[in-house]
């Protein structure tokens, strides 16, 4: 039989900007996306989905979602599905009518008042990617429409494992700015709602430019650091919020005949490989 794994990459906070323009004056969000989409290319074996957990520009303008469409073209070009979840610097309407015609984008229904859907992947496993984008708000949040979208759709497919992906952190992380950042609103539904699903196996987000590793009702919660910038680790209770030139990375979550769903960061840059002679 064969055991090659199935792979999902998941890239986060890529806070694509418009042409020219760097995040606080530094930051390179563009060369950043476009060197994780080459790494992603080079990815054996072959992915079978992307997922972008959010914040996917920084200003939710369409001239930044122009940029952003052209920077994964590469990977539409190539035909791996992607799975865009908004973030709070997003906008549904002008993310949508970014890749209105790209093949095999997902990023919900038309004109939906929740980009809320599910992807089934081989191997299997189900993607679901919810929406935890409050209009205007940093902090995320799910009310009782996109709560029982969420239940709906969990449901439809309640005997495969299931993977969901949302942009802001569901617990706590004692990174004090962020906590109050992050999934506010419903988020003891929200966490009855994952209760109530034993097929979910993961729940994966964004938001936080760090990798953490936390936990929901049953299932482990991870964020992907971002493509870009990361936050700075300082768990002091009156921290600044502060950006680092750590290294950028992204979560490769991989699964199939005799491997249980496993979570991998790779990181940016380019390292040699030294062979164990």
């Amino acid at each position: 039989m064969d055991a090659t794994p199935y792979l999902l990459v998941q890239l986060s906070d890529t806070h694509i900007t418009h042409p020219g323009r760097l995040i606080s004056g530094r930051v390179d969000t563009a060369a950043a996306l476009r060197h994780a989409v080459q790494r992603v290319l080079k990815i054996q074996p072959r992915p079978v989905a992307v997922l972008i957990s959010g914040d996917l520009v920084d200003a939710g303008h369409p001239a930044e979602y122009a940029q952003l469409r052209e920077l994964l073209q590469p990977l539409i070009d190539a035909r791996l599905p992607l799975a865009l979840a908004p973030g709070n610097h997003d906008a549904r309407a002008p993310l949508q009518a970014a890749f209105a015609d790209a093949p095999g984008v997902h990023c919900g229904e038309h004109g939906a008042a929740a980009l809320q859907y599910a992807l089934d992947l081989p191997g299997p496993l189900r993607l679901v990617v919810l929406d935890s984008l409050q209009d205007g708000r940093p902090d995320g949040g799910f009310d009782d429409a996109k709560l029982a979208q969420a239940d709906a759709l969990l449901a439809a497919r309640a005997d495969v494992p299931t993977l969901v992906a949302l942009h802001h952190p569901p617990h706590a992380t004692g990174l004090a700015v962020m906590d109050t950042m992050s999934l506010r609103q419903g988020l003891s539904s929200f966490e009855a709602l994952i209760a109530r699903h034993p097929q979910v196996q993961r729940v994966v987000c964004g938001h936080l430019h760090r990798l953490t590793l936390g936990q929901v009702a049953h299932v482990a919660a991870l964020s992907a650091p971002s493509t870009a910038h990361q936050l700075a680790l300082d768990l002091r209770t009156d921290a600044p919020l502060a950006i680092t030139q750590e290294p950028a990375g992204w979560l490769i979550h991989a699964w199939g005949p005799g491997l249980p769903l496993v979570s991998h960061l790779a990181q940016a840059g380019e390292h040699e490989v030294i062979p164990d002679l």
